[in-house]
């Protein structure tokens, strides 16, 4: 097996970049730093440091253990903290959000945590593996607006934590439109993927309309970008374009879509949940 006394030895030196130095830190003699240095690397068979004049610097090898020994060490010092359950100390909240969630959700799901100031946020974007992650406890909660799978449903606990009425958002020019049927045949729209185009799709075939779609975006940052530059009429939740709601720049069409979409919050069985999860779950 591998031994992490020379991996943490191997890290000092790492961030050090010099032998003599690290080993003062480490109060160890130079030599016998060395010696756990080569032991490490006979166990890799690889070199991990070039000597450059006086400086050890990082292979390609040493580059790619320091990273996963930064990591290690790291999840060392959460797993200290997360079971002291400390009032001064807590480890780093680690959230998982879907790529193409929007961000003005997450921040209000963030805010708490953030006011707080006692707590490192790590946020992580990403997809189906989140879920993967979280069930290999390299997350503490994963944002989405799709719970898991049936499959995978009985390995999670699915939270519903928020649900917003979908609506057109665009520039206040675009919106003077008697009724929902003249807005979307006479406005270029900008659409997203996902449950929220099932809905739009299943309105339009009730409303017998053929839209003009100017633009499809899976990530609502670009939904929400698309419509600052008035590109079209954006097909939306509020809360993705509550800023531009709240200037004036972008008004949301008064007629009810029917569309809603629902936020979910993710966790995973543990034994000791992460504390903050009870404050910000409600």
């Amino acid at each position: 097996m591998l031994n992490y006394h020379h991996l943490r030895y191997f890290q000092a030196v790492a961030h050090e970049g010099n032998l003599t130095r690290a080993a003062q830190m480490l109060n160890l003699s130079q030599s016998a730093l060395s010696t756990q240095i080569k032991a490490l690397e006979a166990r890799l068979g690889q070199d991990l440091f070039d000597r450059v004049g006086r400086q050890l610097v990082l292979t390609e090898v040493g580059r790619i253990t320091l990273d996963h020994a930064d990591r290690i060490f790291a999840t060392g010092a959460e797993l200290e903290a997360v079971l002291a359950q400390t009032t001064t100390t807590l480890a780093p909240f680690r959230i998982g959000a879907l790529s193409t969630l929007s961000r003005n959700f997450q921040m209000q799901f963030l805010r708490p945590v953030l006011a707080r100031g006692d707590c490192e946020v790590i946020l992580r974007s990403g997809g189906a593996e989140l879920l993967e992650t979280l069930q290999a406890l390299g997350l503490d909660v994963v944002l989405t607006t799709e719970a898991p799978p049936s499959a995978q449903a009985a390995d999670f606990t699915t939270h519903r934590i928020a649900a917003q009425k979908v609506g057109l958002h665009g520039a206040p020019h675009r919106l003077q439109h008697e009724t929902l049927a003249d807005l979307l045949r006479s406005e270029p729209l900008i659409l997203p993927m996902g449950a929220i185009r099932i809905g739009f799709d299943s309105l339009i075939a009730r409303l017998g309309i053929t839209p003009h779609i100017v633009a499809e975006a899976d990530d609502m940052a670009m939904v929400r970008l698309l419509a600052r530059e008035d590109a079209g009429v954006a097909l939306a939740p509020d809360v993705v374009l509550a800023d531009e709601i709240a200037t004036g720049m972008l008004a949301t069409a008064p007629f009810d879509l029917e569309i809603t979409e629902t936020f979910y919050a993710i966790t995973a069985p543990r034994n000791f949940p992460h504390p903050l999860l009870a404050e910000v779950l409600g």
